[in-house]
């Protein structure tokens, strides 16, 4: 998965139009190794369609605590910079897939 959020990118990713959806992990947390590989899955398939990307809050504590992340894996949709929906914890491809398509 190419899309890697840091500090420096990451006013460019939420100037993006369209839908944003930003996995918040770490490398030390076990859900976030089970729910890695769904969401570089959910990247190729809605590619064109949406942006999913990664934040790793141990690099990025500060874009965690702007979007209230205290629990992780969380993903947080984003769209046209406004927060429309959130994930906690590792959850389903199939609900992943139909959150990420109502939020289109």
């Amino acid at each position: 998965m190419e899309n890697v959020i840091t500090s420096t990118n990451f006013e460019d990713y939420l100037a993006q139009p369209g839908l944003l959806v930003i996995d918040f992990w770490a490398v030390w947390c076990g859900p976030c190794r089970i729910l890695s590989p769904v969401v570089d899955e959910l990247a190729a398939e809605f590619e064109g369609r949406a942006t999913i990307a990664k934040c790793n809050v141990d690099d990025c504590d500060g874009i965690a605590a702007q979007f209230g992340v205290r629990n992780i894996p969380t993903l947080v949709f984003v769209k046209n910079g406004q927060i429309v929906d959130r994930t906690v914890g590792v959850v389903p491809k199939a609900e992943l897939k139909a959150r990420i398509e109502a939020a289109l």
